[in-house]
């Protein structure tokens, strides 16, 4: 597992900051869609519906990146390169909740869907380039 720097652990836990999520697509091509995460436990989380893109993407053990830039500070960004080490619809219901919560200070998630399904996305940083 790659160290994320202290000095960058801000874009992480403390600021809302959206990171721009890479996945590959069946063919091979990239695909990249901006997105809400959190850290814990040493792994970015993300949360999607079934059914979109980037959650069919996203199987165990696919290669993903996220580029995560400072909302304060064009000039500084963290890449990081990982794995998707562990994909559940457990909790995360309570996870897009708590998302909600930090990206828009609402206590519940405003966009659900009449039977949508959430899946939490557990991505392990196997690589870490930082700027500024």
């Amino acid at each position: 597992m790659a160290t994320i720097p202290a000095q960058f652990m801000d874009l992480l836990q403390q600021k809302t900051a959206f990171a721009s999520l890479a996945t590959l697509m069946q063919d091979g091509t990239p695909q990249v869609t901006p997105v809400w995460f959190d850290y814990k436990d040493g792994v970015v989380r993300v949360n999607s519906a079934k059914g979109r893109v980037k959650t069919r993407n996203m199987k165990e053990g696919a290669p993903v990146a996220l580029s995560i830039l400072d909302p304060d500070n064009a000039y500084r960004y963290i890449q990081i390169r990982g794995r998707v080490t562990h994909v559940t619809e457990e909790g995360a219901d309570a996870h897009i909740d708590r998302l909600a919560k930090k990206y828009l200070g609402k206590d519940s998630y405003p966009f659900r869907q009449p039977g949508e399904v959430r899946v939490t996305f557990e991505i392990e940083p196997t690589s870490v380039n930082t700027m500024g």
